[in-house]
């Protein structure tokens, strides 16, 4: 019997991988830069924390999410998404006794039942950073700041920052007000997802992607923001534009979960079409609060990789392959300790070696070292041997040199020097 990958899911593997590592390294190299440790949660999450967290009446937790009763009665859900477990961490370990403001990042995967199409899979990857402690909107520009270091780091120029302020506890109801004064006249034209939303989430009416045209008319959350909001958004602007930071404000931006507050954002991509969103964050000081936690402010975004690699396909970025393989050694004879031997030299000098393990005959092998992409191939034989030489041969050129065995690595290192 054949099996088949689960719908919605991908192999990655060979050529494929060269745009994870450079997007996962190039994360890691812009954490270090602003501060930031690498934090790793637990795939798995107890169910009520996403109800709680991201809200029960979100397309996520009404539609989306992957529950499930284990062995010992506990409704788990693999987690939608990672903010929820990361806050979950910084609760249950008392991370409130480090100080703050205190960073993370995380990489890894998520899951959602979600129809698959491009750019939208029911497992997809993720790299997120949040920063606890400030309520500053200092803290926002950083944070926005951080993503487009990113984008730029992983080659990506054809994007555009779009901000928001929702507001707060004390302004936002008077908003919900407006937006449900004014829906109300509407109610008959919507779909039927905004008509279930006009009770429950009423600021999720104006992400919605089929009442375009009467969400565009909606009344702004920024004209009803209390003074404070207010405030904390103008300087947002203004450290922006300190940064050179360009940015769009768009006042349907409202991001699909529910605790979000005053500022939120996103990064869409210019040649992505309708999945245009690559990057998407905010503010959500009241959520640690909210699980059980004291009362501290907190912001964080997160990119999906998958459609960050769709972005750097489309903008024909050029990524180094994730694997160069440096040196084969061929070996022909009874010669194995010592091709070993050399392998393991050159290995110390951090250069990948390939080292044939088929015992084919030298023709075989130097076809594979061909294959997989060897710049050099190292013939390692009996007669060589004896007079204390190995062949280093160049797999582009095809030109060989006769090398002492005492002095190949230096050679092998001047020679990849002269053609990488």
């Amino acid at each position: 019997m054949k099996y088949a990958r689960i719908k919605g899911t991908n192999d990655i593997y060979g050529e494929e991988m060269s745009y994870w590592y450079m997007i996962e390294e190039s994360t890691r190299k812009i954490a270090k830069l602003f501060g930031y440790s690498e934090i790793r949660t637990p795939i798995i999450e107890p169910t009520e924390l996403f109800v709680r967290s991201v809200g029960e009446e979100t397309d996520i937790v009404q539609k989306e999410m992957y529950t499930f009763e284990d062995k010992g009665g506990r409704s788990i859900t693999l987690r939608p998404e990672g903010t929820a477990p990361v806050v979950r961490a910084f609760i249950e370990n008392s991370f409130i006794n480090k100080g703050f403001p205190q960073r993370y990042f995380y990489i890894g995967p998520m899951f959602r039942y979600e129809r698959p199409q491009k750019g939208r899979q029911r497992q997809f990857h993720q790299v997120g950073f949040e920063l606890f402690g400030s309520e500053s909107s200092l803290a926002d520009a950083e944070v926005i700041y951080l993503a487009v270091k990113l984008l730029k780091e992983i080659g990506l120029t054809k994007f555009k920052v779009v901000i928001n302020s929702i507001g707060c506890e004390k302004c936002r109801p008077q908003y919900r007000e407006a937006l449900k004064e004014y829906y109300a006249k509407h109610l008959d034209e919507v779909c039927d997802d905004c008509k279930r939303r006009y009770n429950t989430n009423i600021l999720r009416l104006l992400d919605c992607k089929v009442d375009v045209e009467i969400a565009d008319k909606a009344p702004r959350s920024i004209d009803y923001l209390c003074d404070e909001c207010k405030e904390h958004y103008n300087n947002l602007k203004k450290y922006l534009k300190m940064l050179d930071v360009d940015f769009e404000e768009d006042h349907k931006l409202v991001r699909g979960l529910d605790y979000y507050n005053r500022t939120v954002f996103e990064i869409r991509h210019d040649l992505l079409g309708a999945q245009s969103a690559i990057a998407g964050g905010g503010r959500y000081d009241r959520l640690i609060e909210m699980m059980g936690g004291k009362s501290v402010s907190a912001l964080g975004f997160a990119m999906g990789m998958e459609r960050l690699i769709i972005a750097m396909k489309a903008e024909n970025v050029k990524v180094p392959p994730a694997l160069v393989n440096h040196v084969y050694i061929a070996h022909v004879g009874d010669v194995i300790e010592a091709a070993l031997n050399i392998a393991e030299d050159l290995r110390r000098n951090n250069i990948t070696v390939v080292f044939d393990v088929m015992e084919r005959g030298l023709r075989a092998q130097l076809k594979h070292a061909d294959r997989i992409g060897a710049l050099l191939a190292i013939i390692v034989g009996e007669n060589e041997l004896s007079e204390d030489f190995v062949v280093v041969k160049d797999m582009e050129s095809g030109e060989d040199s006769k090398v002492d065995i005492n002095f190949v690595v230096d050679f092998v290192l001047d020679k990849l020097k002269e053609i990488m």
